[in-house]
């Protein structure tokens, strides 16, 4: 049988969401508590403990984990953890060690209950140059933790609901035990998580194709918790996302499927994060491209894929698949990398895609040297959610080398809506 990697730091998956039988009960329970609002980092932080994708925590963060995830991306106990989950609150804020608290969203709904073990103030500062390299409050990341109350709240946590998620995104919205039944169920054992928050334009498609070729199969998994203004919402990129796996996949290669993150926009050190609970999703490789988890010029295009050399070996079992930037080179006459060139010598013809994707992925998993492309600026179309949300904005047509036709269709129909 085939045997998936295992979750992070164990041998089984911690999700902290109560058995159905027993939320009643502790919702009464709840409801005669103090009541502390969590930002909507906090709660999407405190439904990714829910489902067990930041398995083996066992809830928020104390000191020492706090510290050592900050500045040394382990904590107290040796395990690696690339940047802290916390909860923070007002310092006159009546929550004592000892005492349970009602955990509740902006609408007052109550979520779960935290056994407050500890009350320590952090160096927002500091979290700030480790975490995101800058204090830079023009950085959503930043400008979060610098909201932040002056106390933080450590403790486990139990969850009694996920909020809208499960109903409002129905069979998307997976968890890690659900996820790994359904590789399972294919026969999988190696799986490549593909993350997005946008739909997926010619490059993404390419980048889970070539991730096909080291993988049995790939997870396309979006992000559905808050993200940019600006941003195309998920039922959107589902439905775009759907008619390109139907259309221009192998039947039966590819999953796609959701998770409730808020984005940090982290760079490295959120790469490292996304890799760590793909790993409690069952998955063993995650597509890591340029400016994984970036934002405008804050990181170097590839200091995702460094970092996953500065870890240590036994830091992660998931493995990252470094690939190139990537475009429509005219000489190459298709998709090609930064490092994998396939333009034509002579009256040779370029390889087909096939051909393309097995090349690119012999050098992400280094088992072949790169060629850089040998074609200027001026022969590559660069391809990015960003400038597809501007052609369409501004009624540009979208070139077919952009994006599939199918993929076009809907994401106008949603604009022509918006407008």
């Amino acid at each position: 049988m085939p045997t998936l990697i295992p979750p992070h730091g164990g041998t089984t998956l911690n999700p902290l969401l109560l058995p159905r039988e027993e939320r009643d009960e502790a919702l009464k329970r709840a409801r005669t508590l103090k009541r502390l609002p969590l930002s909507t980092r906090e709660v999407s932080d405190l439904f990714m403990l829910a489902m067990g994708a930041y398995t083996p925590l066992e809830g928020f963060m104390g000191a020492a984990d706090w510290r050592g995830a900050c500045l040394e991306m382990r904590l107290e106990s040796g395990l690696f953890w690339p940047l802290p989950i916390t909860l923070s609150c007002g310092e006159d804020e009546a929550a004592a060690v000892g005492d349970e608290v009602a955990l509740t969203d902006a609408g007052g709904e109550i979520l779960g209950v935290l056994s407050v073990t500890e009350r320590y103030a952090i160096d927002k500062a500091l979290e700030c140059r480790e975490v995101y390299r800058t204090t830079d409050e023009a950085h959503p990341g930043v400008a979060k933790v610098m909201a932040q109350g002056a106390v933080n709240l450590a403790g486990p946590v139990s969850v009694i609901s996920e909020g809208h998620f499960p109903e409002t995104y129905r069979g998307l919205y997976l968890r890690p035990a659900e996820t790994r039944a359904l590789f399972a169920g294919k026969g999988w054992s190696t799986v490549a998580a593909f993350q997005t928050r946008n739909p997926m334009h010619r490059s993404h498609e390419f980048l889970a194709k070539v991730a096909l070729e080291v993988c049995d199969g790939v997870l396309i998994h979006q992000v559905l918790g808050a993200l940019k203004a600006g941003d195309i919402p998920a039922d959107v990129r589902v439905r775009a996302i759907d008619w390109l796996v139907a259309n221009h996949f192998a039947p039966g290669r590819v999953i796609q499927a959701g998770y409730p993150i808020e984005m940090r926009y982290a760079g490295p050190r959120e790469a490292l994060l996304h890799a760590l609970f793909r790993q409690n999703f069952g998955c063993s490789h995650l597509v890591v491209g340029r400016d994984h988890a970036g934002l405008g010029g804050y990181y170097g295009p590839y200091d995702a894929h460094r970092i996953f050399d500065e870890i240590g070996g036994g830091s992660l079992a998931i493995r990252p698949l470094k690939i190139d930037d990537t475009f429509h080179c005219f000489d190459c006459r298709g998709m090609a990398t930064g490092n994998v060139c396939f333009a034509a010598d002579g009256g040779t013809e370029p390889p087909g895609e096939a051909e393309r994707h097995r090349a690119v992925a012999a050098v992400a998993t280094g088992d072949a040297e790169g060629q850089p492309c040998r074609r200027g600026d001026d022969g590559k179309l660069r391809i990015s959610g960003t400038r597809l949300r501007e052609m369409f904005a501004g009624g540009e047509a979208i070139p077919p080398e952009y994006s599939r036709a199918g993929v076009v269709a809907i994401l106008q129909a949603y604009y022509d809506s918006a407008s």
